[in-house]
């Protein structure tokens, strides 16, 4: 596995992610009983916007500093910059928080984290950063295998992220099986699925494939800064959520307008809706 997230960290991509997964968080903390949250690929935790990978990309210029350099930023949006400002306290953009520290900085003291990363040298660095911290276990294995291997929690509630590399041509499927895994072990989990939306026809059967999953509820959240004609290129991305917080809904469609307004680099645009739906009795 080749994949290093440091070249692509705080972009556009990122943005959406993380803004979702704070607000996941804080709607999960709304109740005081605890849950756990669970990270597939869970990366390094902390990068450097300055270093020599994120460097090399420059993404992040078109993603996290934009929102940096905004004044007028709506308030579900607060938590996650509040995290980033918190790092670069000198007010120069530099170090940016993986889904790992983002999710250990935002949860309680009742709340467990358990992070899993494949890769050798990511993962050392994730137990690094993470040391110190005792509501924090990393694991250093298969992503896939996270549902089978923590799921239920002894926690009632549960938020498990997967975020794969995209490195496999088969990974969107194995995200569909892992969802379906997930809800057959502990059906009331939150799982929020991350994925880039390039080759349309590779969406269309990943879409499919979350659909036949046994998710009670599906609800896709996408954000474009290209047109979806070139397929080659990260024209955006999207998150499928199981068991969406309530309320979610409805704040998405104030802020991602927004988002997509700041974030659009030839064509900004979005979407949401669902792919599965409450039933009612």
């Amino acid at each position: 596995m080749n994949y290093r997230h440091a070249f692509h960290a705080g972009n556009h991509a990122d943005v959406l992610k993380h803004y979702v997964l704070s607000r996941l968080i804080a709607m999960l903390s709304r109740k005081e009983a605890p849950f756990a949250y669970l990270d597939s690929h869970a990366g390094i935790g902390l990068y450097d916007l300055r270093g020599d990978q994120a460097s090399r990309t420059g993404e992040w210029l078109e993603g996290i500093a934009r929102l940096w350099q905004t004044t007028d930023v709506p308030d579900p949006l607060l938590d996650y910059l509040e995290v980033i400002r918190a790092m670069n306290p000198d007010g120069e953009l530099r170090h940016y928080p993986g889904s790992p520290e983002l999710a250990r900085l935002l949860t309680r003291e009742q709340d467990r984290l358990h992070l899993n990363e494949k890769h050798p040298e990511d993962g050392r660095l994730l137990k690094e950063n993470m040391r110190g911290d005792r509501r924090v276990a990393v694991h250093l294995g298969e992503g896939w295998h996270v549902p089978r291997a923590l799921l239920p929690t002894r926690e009632k509630r549960a938020l498990l992220l997967i975020d794969p590399p995209f490195e496999q041509v088969d990974e969107m499927e194995r995200c569909a099986q892992s969802l379906s895994e997930a809800i057959s072990r502990m059906r009331q989990a939150v799982v929020a699925i991350w994925y880039p939306i390039k080759d349309l026809r590779q969406l269309r059967r990943f879409y499919s494939g979350v659909e036949k999953s046994k998710a009670p509820t599906l609800l896709r959240v996408e954000l474009y800064v290209h047109s979806t004609d070139e397929p080659t290129r990260l024209n955006g991305s999207g998150l499928v959520i199981s068991n969406p917080p309530w309320g979610l809904e409805d704040e998405l469609k104030q802020i991602l307008p927004w988002l997509a307004k700041l974030l659009g680099q030839t064509q900004g645009g979005w979407r949401m809706d669902w792919l599965i739906e409450e039933k009612t009795a």
